[in-house]
């Protein structure tokens, strides 16, 4: 017998933690139009808002739209970013961006109650 000879190595064990952020940024964009609709309710059952709407009178004019296209279009393509990348931490790190991107959008629409 070779007395050289090495036995296998046990396999080491990973404490790999599983990836969600797929399932999270498919959630998160899925949840992101109920969001819209329910922001969009809340502002309009603010008094300013209302008494634009009715009376045309203490319109403001919120912050500027192309932050809620750029919050949803960013919100997209991050998205996208999310479920198509291999590697895990391009993944979380588009989630991030996915869900700031929609956080800004919402924002918008609450900017004019």
């Amino acid at each position: 017998m070779n007395a050289t000879a090495r036995s296998p190595a046990p396999p080491a064990r990973v404490a790999a933690r599983r990836d969600r952020s797929r399932f999270w940024s498919v959630l998160c964009a899925a949840l992101f139009a109920p969001a819209a609709v329910a922001a969009g309710v809340l502002t309009l059952a603010s008094e300013r808002a209302s008494r634009c709407l009715t009376y045309g009178e203490q319109c403001a004019p919120g912050l500027p739209a192309w932050l809620f296209t750029w919050g949803l279009g960013l919100g997209a393509v991050a998205c996208l970013i999310a479920l198509a990348a291999p590697v895990p931490r391009v993944r979380q790190a588009a989630l991030a961006t996915q869900v700031l991107a929609e956080c800004a959008a919402l924002m918008e629409i609450l900017s004019h109650a």
